[in-house]
């Protein structure tokens, strides 16, 4: 079965200056987390220093961009930080970058390094395809607290990626849901590289020929395909 990826015209609205470039990979090797996919993490950081020259990471362009569009929708992005924002804050900081497993912190580090979102997502336990969508709040939202499933809803409006069994991530890329995320386990995957004007389309892609480049070093023999960059203005 063909993996599709849709967003809807009403998110298409909202972020005229959205543009994502998916990656699919099959055949992937994954793991715990590696001195070599730390030192990437650690890297990632150095470079984000770099690229940030003391500003805080809400005062980058980009993530103002993103500051904006989450305030559209009715989030609060001071408190529900896009996930660049999120673990670029978590960079700086004395704690550091988590350390989740081998190809979390492959994306992770590609995010931190370019200041983008990047989501990753195990395509054996998405339930048809992807959609990005405004909700209309009945959605089911499996989460976990306390060690026991919890089902939440997003609120009406609010930007979410959802396929047929509910949503995946809410308030865009704020939080993802455990029920497709990479684990130990998983084999194949998409990976999601999300950018808003004025990040030039470039940027992205040069972030996603990276990340590939990571997925097919740390699985060699893995089918890697990067798919061109779509606009909010581009048919998906």
């Amino acid at each position: 079965m063909t993996f599709t990826l849709t967003v809807s015209d009403e998110v298409r609205a909202l972020a005229p200056g959205f543009t994502h470039v998916a990656i699919e990979a099959y055949d992937l090797v994954n793991g715990p987390s590696t001195e070599e996919s730390s030192a990437l993490l650690d890297e990632a950081a150095r470079r984000l220093a770099e690229r940030l020259a003391g500003r805080a990471p809400h005062e980058d362009p980009h993530m103002a961009a993103w500051r904006e569009v989450y305030t559209a929708f009715g989030a609060r992005p001071s408190r529900t930080r896009n996930s660049a924002e999120a673990l670029a804050k978590r960079a700086l900081s004395d704690a550091g970058l988590p350390r989740i497993n081998l190809l979390v912190d492959l994306y992770n580090a590609i995010s931190v390094a370019h200041l983008i979102p990047v989501g990753g997502e195990d395509i054996d336990r998405i339930q048809g395809g992807m959609r990005l969508v405004r909700a209309t709040g009945e959605e089911d939202f499996v989460t976990v607290a306390g060690g026991e499933d919890v089902v939440e809803h997003p609120d009406a409006g609010e930007v979410v990626w959802r396929d047929d069994a509910g949503v995946t991530c809410r308030r865009w890329n704020w939080r993802q849901g455990p029920r497709t995320r990479l684990t130990e386990e998983t084999v194949s995957g998409v990976f999601l590289l999300e950018t808003l004007a004025p990040m030039p389309v470039a940027a992205a892609e040069s972030a996603a020929a990276e990340l590939a480049e990571l997925l097919e070093k740390f699985s060699p023999g893995a089918g890697v395909r990067v798919h061109p960059p779509l606009s909010a203005g581009t048919p998906a």
